[in-house]
């Protein structure tokens, strides 16, 4: 479990807009090239103004490592981010993530008690090699996980190419913890469903099937993208003729099959910046990517397939006051929120992200 995050000051949460804002430029500027901040895409623009660097979270991570002369990195993200910044970075950088409540439910939904009993009868059920392979939106110790059981780690970039070696080598594939992603990168390489099985994480007595499958899809899911369905496609076709649909791999392959277009964040983000100008969009990802999409592509519309605001509630944790108070006290020589991965977990979670980086070349 995490450590909780304890209730700001109040003098924190009385201040105006105005005064968050001087007030954070003034201690980014006094922190200088000791600091720098990370900002998820999915971040609220009040917090992601501020960062240094914006992307995906792998990306944002290299970044960081690559920021030698950084002492303190401000992670304005989820939690496992946060642990993947400290384990790319370099000895003695800090990693901050400025509301400790800031977690991810899918990476969650893979607890490492439960992914070891689910690979034990695996390995106790088949002769077939299988390789557990784990999307970086996973806790550190799965990511261990599979670094020592000699699997890696993926992206929704990369899923494809690391899935498509594996199986051309032979292997099956154990991937964690998105089925939605292994389902649609499976179904692009050709597999059937008889060719995948869905593990119920809180199943006790389930059973395996005889033959090997393939891929065994974990149960979990992002709860944002779990709110598109295939009912949403047909209506915005309905009401924006010749409008483009283009979502994420963590929808569900139902949604993704209706779609115009699936991929990562940063190729729905190169689709629509390169689109002409006039073209219609729809976005199933979520809203405060797709809020800055429409704004910084002005000469085309593009709004999101689900009206509903699909919200990553945990990201938007991460607010002015969390972060103006992770810097003040930074200033004060105080490290607060610090996320530490312990040594003998980031050894083979490195291990996981280095095949990975290795496969995806």
């Amino acid at each position: 479990m995490y450590t909780s995050q304890k209730p700001l000051p109040e003098q924190y949460l009385s201040l105006s807009e105005a005064e968050m804002d001087q007030r954070i430029r003034q201690a980014k500027e006094a922190l200088g090239s000791k600091l720098v901040i990370l900002g998820h895409h999915y971040q609220r623009d009040e917090v992601v103004r501020y960062a240094d660097h914006r992307g995906d979270s792998l990306r944002l991570s290299q970044l960081a490592a690559q920021a030698k002369d950084a002492e303190f990195i401000v992670f304005c993200g989820v939690h496992f981010m946060a642990e993947t910044a400290d384990m790319l970075g370099a000895p003695g950088q800090k990693v901050i993530l400025p509301d400790l409540d800031a977690g991810c439910p899918m990476a969650d939904m893979a607890e490492i008690e439960d992914v070891e009993r689910c690979w034990q009868q695996i390995s106790a059920k088949y002769h077939a090699e299988f390789v557990p392979v784990t999307y970086v939106n996973s806790t550190a110790e799965v990511k261990a996980f599979c670094g020592r059981h000699g699997g890696l780690t993926c992206t929704s970039s990369n899923a494809l190419k690391i899935l498509k070696t594996l199986f051309a080598e032979g292997k099956h594939v154990l991937f964690l913890p998105d089925e939605h992603l292994g389902r649609n990168t499976a179904i692009q390489l050709g597999l059937e469903e008889k060719d995948m099985f869905q593990w119920h994480r809180e199943d006790w007595d389930i059973e395996l099937p005889e033959v090997a499958p393939q891929i065994i899809l974990w149960d979990g899911y992002c709860g944002v993208h779990q709110r598109f369905t295939p009912a949403h496609v047909d209506y915005v076709r309905s009401q924006y003729p010749g409008i483009t649909v283009i979502v994420h791999p963590e929808c569900s392959h139902a949604v993704v099959e209706k779609s115009d277009l699936s991929g990562s964040t940063d190729f729905i983000i190169r689709q629509i910046t390169a689109a002409p100008a006039g073209s219609v969009w729809a976005v199933g990802t979520e809203i405060n990517l797709v809020s800055r999409l429409a704004k910084e592509n002005p000469d085309k519309t593009v709004i999101c397939l689900n009206e509903n605001v699909c919200l990553c509630v945990m990201m938007s944790r991460i607010s002015q006051p969390h972060l103006l108070w992770v810097l003040e006290n930074l200033q004060q020589g105080k490290v607060v929120n610090q996320i530490s991965v312990k040594p003998e977990i980031a050894k083979d979670a490195v291990v996981a992200l280095e095949r990975m980086l290795e496969l995806s070349k």
